[in-house]
């Protein structure tokens, strides 16, 4: 396959662990009109920095500017996108027409992709935002297979993006008004507190019926009919290349380094070498609700995952690789362990897989410790399997 993988970055940290584990790009967004506001974010000289280097890898930025406007955002865009452009940024990623026209006119030698925020279902819209200069449309995640193969037969000279892994939104592409109903936080312009996965109770209330708080429990935690399964289409990426689907994109710019690791590193081996059991096991090691493949085959009604909480994952996430070399290794805790603790090796190397004992672990003045307990802390370690910083280390659920 000779699609993009896409992955999301919300801090910088996270742009170099996505690029490390095999994205060819990465879209992020700024510290305003990005639909995450709760991420860090990049700061303007962060944004340039990120450009510089993805670019040195030859890989690609784009941004999120994804947030339906007011009025008083206007001239504040304008300037954005001009730096945006400046910087070099590879597109802008938009949502409202209004925003785009500033786009436009303000940084029109910038690359636009329509975001799924922009509700696009059908071939005509396709069309639409292909005539007005659009160089790629976000499909809205309720179409099937069948139907995106229509748009791209109908429109072939325009890019497709999918979202092909990651958390959905109950509700229509996005379009909600639930958090800012309930909590003042609006999630059409980034600060969405995700209030559909509260666990509800539903109460009638009719003149004359006092009946009260319906029984609607699933089991005894509760009933969480508005928290939607987790995407994966890791299985069926052929699929999507045959139907037109040239970038390969995955949810999750709130999601940690380990999470983005572990998926992108799974996303990469199964466009690289198709998928397998390796592929379909490692998706299980990162904290995930019950796994779906949404509307892409057709009708689906099993959609909700009715349980409380997601999965926590088959690995625990122990360190970063710092350096390594000499037979050991320098890394920065991420959760605790001890000597006598099996770690595994996760990376985009051959290494991945690998897995050795702790025998031995040292504090950065030489002090041999038992229990690797300090957050962050960096250590070293002996250790029999070659490494590269950047690398992860985890350790097997019992």
């Amino acid at each position: 396959m000779n699609a993009e993988l896409l992955a999301p970055a919300g801090n910088y940290s996270k742009l170099k662990t996505a690029l490390y584990f095999g994205a060819d790009a990465a879209y992020i967004g700024g510290k305003n009109f990005s639909l995450r506001s709760f991420a860090d974010n990049f700061g303007e000289d962060e944004l340039k920095s990120a450009v510089r280097l993805a670019h040195s890898l030859g890989k690609k930025i784009y941004v999120t500017v994804n947030i339906f406007a007011r009025n008083a955002d206007g001239g504040a865009l304008g300037d954005y996108f001009a730096l945006l452009q400046s910087a070099g940024a590879d597109a802008a990623i938009i949502s409202d027409p209004g925003v785009f026209h500033i786009c436009r006119s303000a940084a029109p030698a910038l690359a636009v992709h329509i975001s799924t925020q922009a509700n696009i279902t059908n071939k005509y819209a396709v069309r639409f935002w292909r005539d007005l200069g659009a160089a790629r449309v976000i499909l809205a995640r309720e179409l099937s297979l069948a139907e995106i193969a229509q748009i791209h037969d109908f429109v072939p000279d325009i890019e497709l993006e999918a979202f092909v892994h990651g958390a959905m939104c109950i509700s229509y592409s996005g379009r909600c008004l639930l958090s800012n109903y309930l909590t003042g936080r609006d999630s059409n312009r980034g600060e969405c507190v995700q209030a559909c996965r509260w666990n509800w109770q539903v109460r009638k209330n009719e003149p004359g019926d006092d009946s009260g708080w319906m029984n609607v429990e699933e089991d005894g935690r509760g009933t969480y009919i508005f928290n939607s399964k987790d995407l994966n289409m890791s299985a069926h990426l052929d699929k999507l290349a045959a139907a037109g689907v040239s970038s390969f994109k995955i949810e999750g710019r709130m999601k940690s380094e380990y999470y983005l690791a572990t998926v992108i590193n799974a996303y990469r081996r199964c466009i690289d070498g198709g998928f397998d059991g390796t592929v379909e096991r490692e998706l299980l090691t990162a904290a995930h609700r019950d796994y779906t493949t949404a509307y892409m085959l057709g009708v689906n009604e099993r959609t909700v995952n009715y349980a409380d909480s997601q999965a926590k994952g088959d690995c625990d996430y122990i360190a970063n690789v710092l350096s390594c070399g000499g037979g050991s290794a320098v890394v920065e805790m991420r959760g605790r362990f001890k000597v006598g603790d099996v770690l595994e090796v996760l990376s985009p190397s051959q290494s991945f897989g690998s897995s050795f004992k702790v025998t031995a672990a040292y504090l950065p003045d030489g002090t041999a410790v038992d229990d690797c307990k300090r957050v962050q802390e960096r250590y070293t370690l002996p250790c029999p399997v070659e490494l590269s910083p950047g690398d992860i280390l985890r350790r097997r659920k019992v």
